[in-house]
């Protein structure tokens, strides 16, 4: 009788899918929102429904007329979508904005790219970024933040230390930013189910935490940012698989230079965009830094010297978008710096559709 192995392609294993690698973030993702509705009630669920909901139409309308596809919204993509644009945003935004956001980052974020995987932007952060440059009057408001009438649960005593308490729940900020222990729970449950590696999380919490470190010690100033939008950025975020580096050094880079890269905005006083910008901008550099930090090739020497020059050209280009993007925040222009990736997305599906 003949044998026949069948092999697969690296880092591909036969028992995994799309929906099951969705499935596990879900499940990661679900305390989270528990501690929403328990922070505020179905206010910050209906938030999450809306966003998944809107995900989803847009996901199943686009796909069935321009890819004769009507069973893509199975894979569960859309649906992570959606949670974790609710997650990056106030409790009490207004349903239709958040309709408009969780479309948004369906449509700009993942299918004029071509669909699943195809991304080179986080789709989540895509939709937040569309929601503060389309309503900026109503990101902008604080009343979408807290109202005193709609809290559930405003504080919680199980460890009787303060601190311990906040870490477990504090009814502040964005939705998915109320339970830091969730989130790191969360991490910690997508590292052992393998969805995700430590080596982005570790080098930009590291990164971060020393740069910011180093830049308090010297100059004493007070700098403030959230640890909850810190962590959910790092973990679920920046970890997204299509728009991330792909080699283990890349990752490496990728991660520190989002957390030096957050560092920078803070300190020129990006107060709430910090976390977008960074990965966004990271997320624009993925391809030179797969290709910067590409393995060796056997039997070829590794030029370490033109390495390092490549290394320092591309930090040098990241470092001067970023202060690019500093500057067109604090001057207002960022509308057109997405107005420009409409045109580019729209151009570029068109192109592509008429090949």
């Amino acid at each position: 009788m003949q044998y026949n192995k069948t092999t697969y392609a690296p880092f591909v294993r036969k028992d995994d899918s799309t929906s099951k690698v969705m499935t596990d973030v879900i499940i990661a993702l679900l305390p989270c929102i528990f501690m929403s509705y328990l922070a505020f009630g179905f206010v910050p669920l209906m938030v999450i429904l809306v966003a998944v909901g809107s995900a989803l139409i847009t996901e199943f309308i686009f796909s069935a007329i321009f890819f004769r596809q009507t069973d893509s919204v199975s894979d569960g993509s859309a649906i992570i979508t959606g949670i974790l644009l609710a997650f990056t945003i106030a409790p009490f935004t207004p349903l239709y904005v958040v309709a408009f956001g969780g479309a948004m980052a369906v449509l700009f974020g993942k299918l004029l790219w071509g669909g699943l995987g195809r991304n080179t932007f986080n789709p989540a952060l895509i939709g937040r970024e569309f929601m503060t440059v389309f309503f900026p009057a109503v990101m902008a408001s604080r009343t979408i933040w807290y109202d005193k009438t709609a809290v559930n649960v405003s504080s919680i005593d199980i460890f009787g230390s303060d601190f311990f308490d906040q870490l477990f729940f504090k009814a502040s900020g964005a939705i998915g930013e109320y339970s830091i222990f969730f989130l790191v729970a969360g991490g910690v449950f997508l590292l052992i189910r393998k969805r995700i590696s430590w080596h982005i999380p570790f080098a930009l919490l590291v990164a971060f935490s020393l740069l910011l470190f180093a830049l308090v010690g010297f100059t004493e100033q007070t700098i403030q940012f959230s640890l909850g939008g810190l962590l959910l950025g790092t973990i679920f975020m920046a970890t997204d698989m299509p728009s991330s580096a792909s080699s283990n050094y890349g990752k490496i880079y990728y991660g520190a230079m989002i957390g030096i890269v957050a560092v920078i905005c803070i300190l020129n006083d990006v107060k709430y965009e910090y976390m977008s910008y960074s990965i966004l901008l990271l997320n624009a550099f993925v391809h030179p830094i797969d290709w910067v930090f590409r393995p060796k090739v056997w039997g070829q020497k590794l030029d370490i010297m033109t390495r390092l020059w490549q290394v320092l050209s591309v930090t040098a280009a990241i470092l001067i978008a970023c202060f690019a993007v500093i500057y067109l925040h604090h001057m207002g222009f960022v509308m057109y710096l997405v107005f420009t990736y409409i045109a580019f997305c729209i151009v570029r599906f068109i192109a592509k559709e008429a090949r």
